[in-house]
């Protein structure tokens, strides 16, 4: 089916009137593109990342209108009318078909091979015939498709502690994609737990792509730094611990890691950008980790740790 985008360019403070007048009119189903509220959705949530990508930035910058979208047929063009006769040089308007929306995107993502040993497969691709091990993915709004270096060298290390009967426990697990590699890579259980309310249907929905029930993977959704209950519901005794965050976040919960692991478990964590790593690094020897690896790529890095005596 073909769609009319239609783009208003709108001042920030008549966002709200002008989207009424619009509805009044047949309009429906606005998208709001304004840089300020993209300015102030960054400040007010500053607190879960370190980092925002240059190109999304600019994506937005200057950006003040509503778009819609109008079947292309009779009805959709009286509505259109009416928009252009309210608004005129500030419309325009292009052509889109569902499958610009629904496929288009996909040509971005090809297999992407982390470590030695996996391979994460967009679940549309086949995997490459080469010995490693697929790790499928549907890759979604919630973070974690495997192309960002602090996911590649998460999955990079467990490659070395992942082994039969491991218990392992993902703070921040996002799309679960840590957690399926360590039970990919032979680990027995993961549990997993993330703020985002939409993380357990999609963690759990990319484990079932790689044929993980439920049995072996558990997904909460909750604070774990406010919430004494959600502490208790994830339990201890876990071998590994993996937490792919912001700095922000890693530094209060490495008071609060050593609680969930076994005496000889390893923590891995990283989405700590160039600048913050020595912050990190003082909040985990503070709480008694020890540093055994120290990885860096691009402008990232991940730490292993543990709390008993260092790798040699």
């Amino acid at each position: 089916m073909r769609w009319i985008e239609v783009c208003v360019q709108t001042p920030s403070e008549e966002m709200d009137r002008r989207c009424e007048e619009m509805a009044a009119m047949g309009a429906e189903g606005f998208v709001i593109e304004d840089e300020a509220d993209f300015r102030s959705f960054l400040e007010n949530n500053r607190q879960y990342w370190d980092y925002v990508d240059e190109e999304l930035e600019s994506r937005f910058s200057g950006l003040s209108r509503i778009k819609c979208y109008l079947a292309d047929d009779e009805s959709g063009s009286a509505v259109l009318e009416r928009v252009i006769a309210a608004y005129g040089g500030n419309v325009s308007t292009s052509i889109v078909q569902d499958s610009d929306w629904e496929n288009n995107w996909r040509q971005y993502y090809v297999p992407i091979e982390t470590g030695r040993k996996l391979v994460v497969v967009p679940e549309w691709l086949d995997a490459p015939e080469d010995g490693r091990i697929p790790l499928r993915l549907d890759p979604g709004l919630i973070f974690g498709t495997g192309s960002h270096p602090t996911t590649k060298m998460c999955l990079a290390a467990l490659e070395d502690y992942a082994s039969a009967g491991k218990k392992v426990l993902d703070l921040g697990c996002g799309s679960g994609i840590l957690g399926i590699g360590a039970l990919l890579l032979g680990c027995e259980s993961c549990t997993g737990a993330d703020i985002d309310p939409k993380a357990p249907d999609v963690a759990l929905s990319n484990a079932k792509l790689n044929g993980i029930n439920q049995a072996h993977f558990r997904i909460y959704a909750g604070d774990i730094l406010k919430d004494i209950g959600m502490r208790k519901i994830l339990g201890t005794e876990y071998d590994i611990i993996l937490a792919n965050i912001v700095s922000d976040v890693i530094i209060p919960l490495a008071g609060y890691v050593r609680q969930f692991m076994k005496k000889d478990a390893v923590f891995i964590t990283s989405g700590i950008i160039e600048g913050r790593q020595d912050d990190v690094l003082a909040a985990l020897t503070k709480n008694g980790f020890q540093i055994d690896r120290h990885f860096c790529e691009e402008e990232w890095h991940c730490f292993v740790c543990s709390t008993g005596k260092a790798q040699e």
